[in-house]
């Protein structure tokens, strides 16, 4: 991998984390039809620490509280003694399901999941769910039916939320997109639905990171190109996130998800035309 190459897939990781058209796809995809090897699930999971950064950053009020509260509340033998305290037992009960399938279908994920045809059927199957998320939330709006924000979720959003977060697992699947959809169908705002997504996935990707970082220390430090290679994916991945967390919030304040439904079912076809002709290798 040239330095060139490991910071156009680090913004590749920033645009892409965030937006729920799946980074793991692009950084797949994308190598793919430049002719570069494919950087691999261990790559992924390292360099979305530079998009952990982001969302610690974007969110760095948010956290402190919560932080704050779930210790306070810990020391005070009130754990649940607050609305900020709540949140974070939530989140981590939230975190529960993709850990254990992370787990139980690791040797997959790194290998069979990464074939274009899971990442093409991931990519379309999931933008038909969402879009059929978006039609019972314009439903609800036409019938003047109230939307849920962030302060009405509880156990039962979280745990399925985090089911939802799990999906994300199979490459083209995308984590925020899954959350989303998932906080959709439980009648969340979309602002609400993906600001919780951003902060569900701070205990699994800051875990899956630190593992990959454990397991590939030697390969990392082989070479001064590899460590160089990879804290300028890092840092373009976490300036490039921060920007994305912002543009999303915004836009979902006054748009739907409409363009991003679009976007994968295009991917999708387009991935199995290239794959069908001969151009990419499955």
């Amino acid at each position: 991998m040239t330095l060139i190459e490991a910071a156009l897939l680090g913004i590749i990781q920033g645009l892409t984390e965030f937006l729920p058209i799946s980074s793991t796809a692009h950084l797949r995809i994308i190598p793919a039809l430049a002719g570069w090897e494919d950087p691999g699930a261990a790559f992924t999971a390292i360099v979305q620490t530079g998009t952990l950064v982001a969302v610690l950053v974007y969110f760095r009020k948010d956290i402190s509280n919560i932080v704050r509260a779930v210790v306070g509340g810990i020391l005070q033998r009130k754990p649940l003694g607050s609305a900020e305290a709540k949140m974070g037992w939530v989140i981590a009960a939230g975190t529960i399901p993709i850990v254990v399938f992370g787990l139980l279908f690791k040797s997959e994920i790194e290998t069979t999941l990464r074939s274009l045809y899971w990442v093409s059927g991931a990519l379309i199957g999931l933008a038909l769910i969402l879009a059929l998320a978006e039609r019972k939330i314009k439903q609800r709006l036409e019938h003047n039916l109230p939307l849920k924000s962030m302060a009405d979720i509880g156990w039962k959003e979280a745990l399925l939320i985090g089911l939802a977060q799990s999906v994300a697992l199979i490459p083209g699947s995308s984590r925020s997109g899954v959350t989303i959809t998932g906080g959709l169908f439980l009648n969340l705002t979309r602002e609400a639905a993906a600001r919780f997504s951003f902060l569900l996935s701070l205990p699994s990707v800051f875990a899956a990171a630190l593992l990959e970082l454990y397991k590939t220390r030697s390969d990392i430090t082989a070479s001064p190109d590899h460590t160089i290679n990879l804290v300028v994916a890092t840092l373009f991945a976490g300036i490039v996130g921060y920007a994305s967390i912002a543009f999303l919030l915004n836009y979902l304040k006054k748009h739907n998800t409409t363009i991003f439904i679009v976007y994968r079912l295009a991917a999708g076809a387009t991935i199995l035309f290239l794959v069908a002709t001969g151009v990419l290798k499955p």
